[in-house]
């Protein structure tokens, strides 16, 4: 069954006085994603805001091509409803898969699957071999579901919102943005390919990795073709983590959250490099961005690295909520400072 809505493209709408524009910024995360929808879906009950464009990788991409159909088609209860049409129907396809939660998982506060024996096999498996060599067909749910729920020509045609997803080029291991004009469900795969999980796609004569590797997500493309000065960024990769990883998988899981955060700080470096040279007069010209953030890492650092992918519906509304919570608590403590000033302490966060 589909749930294409109708076809309709809606057009950028003019602009609301007292409406502020601010771009969003959304990070990877599987389905720690589910707190971008949250935070998203608070968002779009706040009248007061308006997007200009979304800059996203891998979970924050499938997350950024929901919301922009959405929008398109019904506005923002529309988006409201795809995305939660969405999260859903991801649950319920995982619930039947091999790396399903088991009951003692489900119990778990870290919401991790140790105990799930389909998981723990696929990543014992995966060590070993590839998906090259285990998916030979290239068969992918994720793939099935996006073609179900987005209509991928309206959100190519559509004018509300600016979109910008990031891919990791293998060949040349450059950052590759993909634009609202060209993007198709292989190109949020893309933007989502962990290599050892997923065969890379394979898009112009190029395959592509993860956009974390190169941009958790990109900054640049909303700072050169966004009218707006302001970025909110919702963070899912923890930065910090006091406790040295000692076992296998979480050495791995914490080499994987240092990679996928070294981009997004060395745009930050430069954020407030650029900032700091227009503040003192020594830069003329440059255009001001003022950072804002949104994330819970006191809540996520302490989940398992395989909640990433526990998709039971019982976790992704706990992050959804928890996310709403956080949007709602940045915007009673920074909305007046939109437009204005960086909300965010960049030195201590990224530099």
């Amino acid at each position: 069954m589909t749930v294409h809505q109708n076809p309709t493209v809606t057009q950028a709408s003019a602009p609301i006085a007292g409406r502020k524009a601010v771009n969003l910024a959304l990070q990877g995360g599987g389905s720690h994603g589910a707190f971008t929808w949250g935070v998203l879906d608070r968002l779009l009950e706040e009248e007061r805001l308006s997007f200009d464009g979304i800059t996203a990788t891998s979970a924050g991409g499938v997350n950024a091509v929901v919301l922009a159909d959405g929008l398109a088609a019904g506005g923002r209860e529309g988006a409201k409803e795809l995305l939660r049409t969405f999260w859903k129907k991801m649950s319920d396809v995982t619930s039947s898969s091999i790396i399903a939660p088991s009951f003692i998982d489900k119990m778990n506060p870290n919401f991790g699957l140790d105990h799930s024996p389909g998981y723990v096999m696929v990543d014992m498996i995966s060590r070993f071999m590839s998906p090259y060599q285990l998916n030979p067909m290239d068969m992918n749910p994720m793939r099935d579901l996006l073609n179900e729920v987005v209509d991928f020509e309206r959100v190519r045609q559509q004018k509300v919102v600016k979109l910008f997803l990031s891919a990791t080029t293998v060949r040349t291991g450059k950052v590759k943005v993909f634009a609202n004009e060209e993007i198709t469900a292989e190109h949020v795969l893309a933007s989502a390919c962990l290599p050892f999980m997923m065969r890379a796609p394979e898009i112009g004569g190029e395959h592509y990795w993860d956009g974390g590797f190169m941009g958790n997500p990109a900054l640049f493309p909303v700072i050169y073709a966004c009218e707006s000065q302001d970025i909110i960024l919702v963070h899912l990769t923890p930065t910090e983590r006091n406790e040295n990883p000692q076992d296998s998988r979480s050495i791995l899981n914490r080499m994987q959250e240092i990679s996928f955060n070294s981009s997004l700080m060395r745009e930050m470096r430069a954020v407030a490099f650029v900032t700091k040279m227009i503040d003192e007069g020594k830069m003329t010209g440059a255009k001001r961005m003022f950072i804002h953030l949104i994330e819970a890492e006191d809540v996520i650092s302490k989940l398992a690295g395989s909640s990433k992918m526990n998709a039971d519906w019982k976790f992704l509304t706990y992050l959804f909520e928890l996310g709403r919570g956080r949007a709602d608590q940045w915007l009673a403590a920074n909305f007046d400072r939109v437009g204005v000033e960086t909300t965010v302490d960049l030195q201590a966060k990224y530099l």
